[in-house]
């Protein structure tokens, strides 16, 4: 297949969706490194302890820089980056119980938005990438502002998640532009509704929404990033059907 015997970096890699991202491209034969606040032996016997680069935060740019730059010079270029880190605040935010979290919607857009776009730089200004490199960003439908009048219809809520992801999907869109020329893709991914530590606080529609297991999140996921192109950069897709989700 398309991975095999390629480099890829998953940020976040070591639970969640993000671990089942790690074990599917073990599974094609590409060499998965993984970036990660804490590691595993569970993690490090999949991938090798040489590939996980642990005790890196997406909101540390000295630290994302420096990880960026011994993924290069320890191994060679890398031919895709799935930017899997994300955050979600537990409980809904909402104006009308004075409930918002100014700091947690700070936090969530330290995370997963400009958490892609520092390692996204890093990869591009420390000559990380291979010439036809993909950049991927797992983002959330919870980023389209057209998708809330149906989704959150009547109730809002959730602001910093939702500012996040509208937030991380308008600098994937630029990034998109800007790379263009270099030959790189970049692809915004809404991964579906996966049953993780992530989505818990959603529990209770887990059946009702069709929430999947990450192994078939995944699966998706890696469909998606593979068959992007610069024919598609910049697009924001759903991994569930493939179509493109309204900004």
């Amino acid at each position: 297949g398309e991975l095999s015997g390629r480099r890829v970096l998953v940020t976040g890699g070591n639970r969640g969706l993000g671990l089942e991202i790690v074990k599917e491209l073990v599974a094609l034969g590409a060499t998965a490194l993984v970036l990660c606040r804490s590691t595993n032996s569970d993690l490090e016997a999949l991938v090798g302890k040489w590939n996980v680069y642990s005790g890196v935060d997406v909101t540390d740019e000295d630290a994302v820089n420096k990880a960026i730059k011994n993924v290069k010079s320890d191994g060679g270029a890398l031919d895709m980056v799935i930017n899997n880190a994300g955050y979600f605040y537990e409980p809904c935010e909402k104006i009308a119980d004075n409930s918002l979290n100014f700091e947690e919607q700070l936090k969530q857009i330290n995370i997963c938005a400009l958490g892609p776009l520092r390692v996204n730089n890093a990869c591009v200004n420390t000559g990380a990438l291979a010439d036809d490199a993909k950049l991927v960003i797992i983002t959330s439908q919870a980023g389209s502002v057209e998708w809330r009048s149906t989704q959150n219809k009547d109730e809002g809520g959730d602001y910093g998640h939702h500012m996040s992801r509208a937030a991380c999907n308008i600098a994937g869109a630029l990034q998109a532009e800007e790379l263009r020329s270099k030959g790189y893709t970049v692809i915004l991914l809404h991964p579906g509704f996966n049953r993780t530590e992530m989505t818990a606080k959603y529990k209770e529609i887990w059946d009702k929404e069709g929430a999947v297991e990450p192994t078939i999140g995944a699966k998706r996921v890696l469909h998606e990033a593979i068959n992007s192109s610069l024919e598609t950069t910049g697009q924001f897709i759903n991994c569930e059907d493939g179509l493109r989700i309204p900004w």
